[in-house]
């Protein structure tokens, strides 16, 4: 039977959730977000601190309010480490009001993976649209759908083309769900 993939992202539904707003460096200016995105490593001078947007229950998976970066609690980053150390870099990070360790879930891996035909919609940029560095590029992507064929090895990884989803195997689903992880929620690609 093929592995099977899923979106991992931010169960919003959960009742009484904290927030966290974007990461801050040391003198608390706001980080560049979107380098959490790439898929590539990251430099980070100084230890970052991640403030509360809206305090509430701590989870061990979300996303930042503004920025979508993942931030996971040390229980979870620890199968991330296990299952998938070539595939992520854990970014040490200080929550404001927590005393345990979280991490910036930083994935390293971008596979070119997106089954345009068996997905819902997808739209690409066009030269028309002015934007001459996205020209043929992904403008949307709607009922995501991959090939399984096309992952390789890959178990956390983000879709070349579509960086702002976050895709798991099933053995990370399933190692996160063993584990009871809070508020993260699967779909199947």
């Amino acid at each position: 039977m093929p592995m099977r993939y899923f979106r991992l992202s931010d169960d919003v539904h959960v009742s009484g959730r904290w927030y966290l707003d974007d990461p801050v460096d040391p003198r608390g200016r706001e980080v560049d977000r979107w380098q959490f995105e790439g898929g590539l490593p990251v430099a980070i001078d100084g230890r970052l601190r991640v403030p509360l947007y809206r305090p509430g229950r701590p989870l061990d998976f979300c996303v930042t309010a503004v920025g979508g970066t993942p931030i996971v609690h040390a229980r979870v980053a620890a199968i991330f480490a296990e299952l998938a150390s070539a595939d992520v870099q854990l970014v040490p990070v200080d929550v404001e009001d927590q005393a345990d360790e979280f991490f910036i879930l930083n994935v390293t891996r971008v596979v070119k993976c997106i089954d345009d035909k068996a997905s819902a919609e997808v739209q690409y940029w066009k030269p028309e649209d002015g934007r001459p560095e996205k020209t043929g590029n992904y403008r949307a992507v709607h009922g995501l759908r991959i090939d399984p064929s096309k992952v390789g090895d890959a178990k956390v990884f983000r879709p070349w083309g579509w960086l702002v989803v976050l895709l798991v195997s099933e053995q990370i689903k399933e190692a996160l769900e063993s584990i009871g992880a809070t508020g993260g929620k699967f779909k199947e690609v």
